[in-house]
């Protein structure tokens, strides 16, 4: 039996969350590489639809990350954020899915510890979940 390793797509905000990405790798910080990142402008830009899309094409978790609140170059698109992940969750929620699949955070540009620390501990907690129900699904 092979041991589970999840695949996870994370949207990122190029000002704040890819920067720390990109320095947390730069500083050689130890982290998992089960994350394939996209950048988007700002976390405000990421439609449902691209979660959606994600989760059915197979990732096991989605995580949004940018700006801190209030911090945003776009002045409130982390806000709009946080209201679609919140929506996101409850539909996902209906048909099945776990919530915890679905992550949202706020990593600035200076934090990449936290970055490395956020996709460590999303990886083992996504790992214990074991496999989107709908890759399986799918797969048949």
């Amino acid at each position: 039996m092979s041991t589970f390793e999840p695949s996870i797509v994370a949207f990122v905000c190029n000002w704040c969350t890819y920067t720390a990405a990109d320095l947390a790798g730069t500083a050689r910080m130890v982290q998992y590489p089960n994350v394939r990142l996209i950048r988007m402008m700002c976390t405000g830009m990421v439609d449902p639809k691209y979660v959606i899309k994600a989760l059915l094409s197979g990732a096991d978790a989605v995580l949004i990350s940018g700006c801190h609140p209030g911090d945003c170059h776009y002045i409130n698109g982390n806000y709009k954020a946080r209201r679609r992940v919140k929506l996101l969750k409850e539909i996902l929620a209906r048909f099945g899915m776990d919530e915890r699949r679905l992550k949202l955070t706020w990593i600035g540009a200076s934090e990449g510890n936290e970055f490395a620390e956020t996709i460590n501990e999303l990886v083992e907690e996504i790992r214990e979940l074991g496999p989107n129900e709908i890759r399986r699904s799918i797969a048949v």
